[in-house]
């Protein structure tokens, strides 16, 4: 007996986006931690990039998905930086509207502009918030 279209779309998997994510910086693991709290509207498998073999995954090598964010959406596509981000944004309630304005022209470039900038302060920050981390214990 053949399946109905209803009965495959309840036995197939969700689609399913790989947020990869560096659990060894504490800002990161702060802000995953507060979109895994979240239901998400697509299934997001969270991915811890840095106990990953040099080799990395997706043939992604780690040194290169520890300096940027990645996601790897539903359909295959890799993502990186702030496009990544909105990626996220837009499956979360209460985060979506930062992803909104990535549809606009000329948005997504300046955000990535504004996320390159983000890096290279990122290593103070991350210090930043280990002081603070360890003041707390």
């Amino acid at each position: 007996m053949s399946e109905t279209v209803a009965e495959k779309q309840t036995t197939q998997a969700p689609a399913c986006s790989t947020v990869f994510y560096d659990n060894s910086c504490p800002l990161c693991r702060r802000e995953i931690a507060l979109y895994r709290g979240l239901p998400a509207d697509q299934p997001l498998d969270w991915q811890d990039v840095s106990s990953v073999a040099p080799e990395g995954l997706h043939g992604i090598p780690q040194a290169q998905l520890m300096r940027r964010f990645h996601v790897r959406t539903a359909s295959g596509e890799m993502l990186s930086g702030a496009r990544a981000f909105a990626h996220v944004w837009a499956q979360l309630p209460g985060w979506r509207y930062l992803a909104l304005p990535f549809r606009i022209p000329g948005v997504p470039l300046l955000m990535e502009w504004l996320y390159r900038l983000f890096l290279v302060v990122r290593p103070a920050v991350q210090a930043v918030v280990r002081r603070i981390d360890a003041r707390s214990r």
